[in-house]
């Protein structure tokens, strides 16, 4: 027996975004769990060596990131919720707020780089090696979302746009950029 939904219920239930935005979120998923896959066999063959690179890391610096990351995320859930209600103004200064939480997370990673970069841990050490490559391809991304939120903050200035897959495709791509930092923060900084 099947079950149809009826024609008012199919009207409102949708996969948010569009379809080409799932399409590269699951391929950027999927190089990324190429780097995960490798830094774990990597780590299994020198489980000592990744160790006591490892205990250089702070973690706390890891866990501001990652609130700051999770509460950017929250922001932009906010401002799907206030688009799709057609509050424009309140779901562009919840995307700013997104957006500052993705800036304070570069500023903090920068300044976890060069302090990791000035105590001597470069990539000479095979941890770091893949430390910097993950972080710095993930920072590209935060980066890339940073500009995919400006361009969710000019679809909703513009009153004759306003497209709510382009607002929620934008939270798409940020929450994907979130959930690729709680595994590299898993991976990195907890993982013993």
């Amino acid at each position: 027996m099947t079950l149809t939904a009826r024609p008012e219920q199919r009207r409102d239930e949708h996969v948010p975004g569009d379809n080409d935005m799932w399409v590269m979120v699951l391929g950027d998923m999927i190089i990324f769990a190429g780097y995960f896959i490798v830094f774990m066999i990597y780590r299994s063959m020198h489980a000592r060596e990744f160790l006591a690179a490892q205990e250089h890391l702070d973690v706390n610096i890891g866990v501001v990131n990652t609130v700051i990351l999770l509460t950017s995320s929250w922001f932009v859930v906010r401002a799907v919720t206030a688009a799709r209600a057609g509050r424009s103004a309140q779901a562009i200064r919840l995307v700013y707020g997104g957006g500052l939480g993705g800036v304070l997370f570069m500023a903090l990673k920068g300044y976890e780089w060069v302090a990791k970069i000035r105590a001597g841990h470069g990539n000479s050490e095979m941890f770091y090696s893949f430390y910097y490559v993950v972080t710095g391809v993930h920072l590209i991304h935060v980066l890339i979302g940073l500009i995919v939120l400006g361009t969710v903050v000019r679809e909703l200035r513009n009153p004759g746009r306003r497209r709510a897959t382009v607002v929620e495709s934008g939270a798409i791509y940020w929450h994907m950029v979130d959930l690729l930092w709680v595994i590299i923060f898993a991976l990195f900084y907890v993982m013993r």
